[in-house]
């Protein structure tokens, strides 16, 4: 079965990775694996064009499941461990199973997987990974997942990195610091904000839902009353009116603002993850060197370790400005965009409320519901 969406066949993935290379996937599609039920799986096809050398051919067409972005990301974290993978959107929701398999809930993992993959091909190390061109060209991932490390090495790689954690720093520089502390700061917030979303949108359909039933009883009564009907069903179709804009405003706050809060909720997490295994490879270098003043080790060792230190830093703070430009430019683009969503819903509520054949009814208000306020309570 093909689960089409509204556009999404359309689509382009649009890649511009190292100097002149043109890629591009076409037709990200979504493929529904086997029958209706709370076990079917989904896959993702896309097809590749391209025109650089390094390619065997100018055009594949590939087929992905979840596990497989999942194996790209974990692939990428290993080897470029402080630098920002943009995460993946969640493999469950606590909505409920069935969300799982509604064309709105398809659609919007489609659209956060494309961004995933548009992160990777923007970034200037991350797009040129081993890994990256095999996800795109490979027909089967299988034979490169076993090339990973094996159980008993990421074991070690586990147990190591619980030690420098127990351990600690000995020395901590002030702008990783700084880092520390925006990162917790910019996760709390980025948290309340989308809370405070969830919330906003759950109080505007229970309005919504208040607004349909008044509508259809002012329609009733109209029914009963032939002195007043064409005043109630004035009034009725105005609150219709009001619904129908307000449906249309939470469905634009659903699917602009709280993709791009969530996201951010998530990559504040990637982020902390980041800062550890930074931290880590300091720890360990600094545990080396101790032992080093102590006895006589490995002095490559040592030096290899503060040369990752280093690396790891440079890594870091390349990174990281490019990320908070990026963050920047996500949710200045989403609170703007629903700024003037809800400027224009607003606008067309009060235009149907202030209506020539209502003037007989001025008690009659409904209040608007702003949310910017909140936000800028919220310092963000």
């Amino acid at each position: 079965i093909l689960l089409h969406t509204a556009c999404k066949l359309q689509s382009r993935l649009n890649y511009s990775i190292r100097c002149s290379r043109d890629l591009k996937v076409n037709n990200l599609n979504v493929d529904n694996e086997g029958e209706v039920t709370v076990y079917m799986k989904f896959s993702f096809r896309f097809l590749l064009q391209t025109t650089c050398s390094e390619f065997d051919s100018s055009q594949y067409e590939v087929r992905r499941r979840y596990q497989d972005f999942l194996w790209l990301k974990s692939r990428l974290e290993d080897n470029y461990p402080t630098l920002i993978v943009h995460p993946l959107p969640e493999k469950f929701v606590m909505k409920g199973m069935v969300d799982r398999f509604n064309d709105d809930f398809i659609e919007t993992r489609r659209k956060a997987l494309h961004r995933f993959l548009n992160r990777i091909s923007e970034h200037p190390i991350l797009s040129n990974s081993h890994y990256f061109k095999v996800f795109l060209t490979e027909e089967e991932l299988a034979p490169h997942r076993k090339q990973g490390p094996g159980f008993l090495s990421r074991m070690g790689e586990t147990m190591r990195t619980m030690a420098n954690s127990v351990r600690g720093l000995r020395s901590k520089l002030e702008e990783f610091d700084v880092m520390q502390e925006y990162v917790e700061d910019f996760s709390n917030k980025i948290c309340s904000v989308d809370k405070v979303t969830q919330r906003i949108i759950k109080e505007q359909r229970e309005y919504m839902d208040e607004l349909k039933h008044y509508s259809s009883t002012y329609f009733q009564w109209a029914e009963s009353e032939k002195e007043l009907a064409e005043p109630l069903k004035g009034i009725g179709s105005c609150v219709e009116r009001c619904s129908k804009e307000t449906q249309e405003q939470v469905q634009h706050l659903s699917e602009v603002l709280v993709p791009a809060l969530h996201e951010y909720v998530l990559c504040a997490d990637t982020l902390k993850a980041v800062m550890r295994r930074r931290n880590n490879i300091q720890a360990e270098f600094e545990a080396k060197n101790e032992a080093l003043a102590s006895r006589k080790t490995d002095q490559e060792m040592v030096d290899d370790l503060a040369d990752r230190v280093e690396q790891a830093n440079n890594a870091l703070r390349g990174d990281w400005s490019r990320w908070r430009t990026s963050m920047r430019a996500d949710l200045k683009s989403a609170l703007i965009s629903s700024a003037v969503k809800n400027v224009d819903y607003y606008e067309k509520v009060s235009s149907k409320l202030k209506g020539d054949s209502f003037t007989v009814l001025s008690p009659f208000h409904i209040s608007p519901f702003s949310f910017s306020s909140e936000l800028q309570n919220l310092g963000l």
